[in-house]
């Protein structure tokens, strides 16, 4: 079953320096969550997303990145909030996408 999971946006958006094509978000995770094979505590993270991609930084620590595979999808109208959506597995809690506020790109995880 998934739910939401967090809904905070420290930045919408911003082009990275560099390629055109990433782009970098700030998000949020209110608890804990496992995304691919890596568990991440709460906290601040970045997120970048290049084509198939996307690389998640935990805030000024940019050694701890885990880059996982994403397949980016556009939805009908614009997310007016950043919207983290996980499901359970066992007590975990593993992220299934991510819906970016102020567009309407949506990443599958």
């Amino acid at each position: 079953m998934k739910k939401l999971f967090a809904v905070a946006v420290l930045a919408l958006s911003t082009l990275t320096a560099g390629s055109v094509s990433s782009k970098t978000y700030d998000i949020n995770l209110t608890k804990a969550a496992k995304v691919g094979t890596t568990q991440l505590k709460a906290g601040r993270y970045r997120l970048v997303v290049e084509g198939s991609q996307a690389t998640i930084t935990e805030a000024g620590k940019p050694k701890n990145a885990v880059t996982v595979p994403v397949k980016v999808q556009e939805a009908d109208r614009k997310f007016e909030d950043t919207r983290i959506i996980t499901s359970k597995d066992g007590d975990v809690e593993k992220i299934e996408e991510i819906d970016l506020g102020g567009s309407k790109i949506k990443l599958a995880l």
